[in-house]
């Protein structure tokens, strides 16, 4: 009888002991996927927090009625600008970077010549020959006047405090006329018909 009682205590001491080890490997299983779990939710915070915006608005410049709304996106090192205007005479229209966030002149002359920190030719963006970091581009009105341009390129920042990336401080001017990517230094493309600071 006292070894079968003996039997019986042994058999449930190794029970507990086997439980105990399965609790704590339990906990430290818990612990790790906790960590884990913490550690994806920081990085999804810090790729958040390294998404920068910056809104604009667009003004009428002479004489016109044309005004428009634009916003920039920096996110892993590439900058995108979409922007809607309204108020266009249909067809083609150029816009670009200008060196002055001041758009104080009835003729927007106030925020200078085209963003040009790398002194190059005014030309195509991507061009071999060169091209401003101001020089965007064309884009088209419809008959209502409505027109919208998305464009994105890794040659831009937003607040990064280098001087040849760094688009806050400067303008965007849209010209009534087209943008021929071949006149310097600014392509002849006629009045400056809307203007608006990238301010912070």
């Amino acid at each position: 009888m006292k070894t079968l009682s003996f039997a019986i205590i042994a058999f449930l001491s190794i029970i507990l002991v086997s439980c105990n080890g399965e609790k704590k490997e339990g906990k430290a299983y818990d612990k790790q996927v906790n960590e884990e779990i913490s550690k994806e939710t920081n990085e999804e915070k810090e790729e958040i927090q390294n998404v920068k915006t910056l809104a604009i608005s667009l003004s009428p410049k002479s004489d016109s009625k044309v005004s428009g709304n634009i916003t920039f996106t920096e996110d892993s090192g590439v900058v995108t600008m979409v922007a809607y205007l309204n108020g266009l005479a249909e067809g083609e229209h150029a816009i670009h970077i200008h060196e002055k966030a001041d758009c104080s002149s009835d003729d927007g002359k106030s925020t200078g010549g085209h963003w040009n920190p790398t002194m190059e030719p005014h030309g195509k963006w991507g061009a071999i020959e060169g091209y401003h970091k101001g020089d965007i581009g064309n884009f088209n009105a419809t008959a209502d006047g409505n027109g919208s341009i998305t464009f994105a390129t890794n040659e831009w920042c937003i607040g990064c405090g280098d001087d040849k990336k760094d688009i806050v401080g400067k303008a965007i001017i849209v010209h009534q006329g087209i943008d021929d990517f071949k006149s310097q230094p600014s392509g002849a493309a006629g009045s400056r018909v809307s203007c608006g600071g990238i301010i912070k």
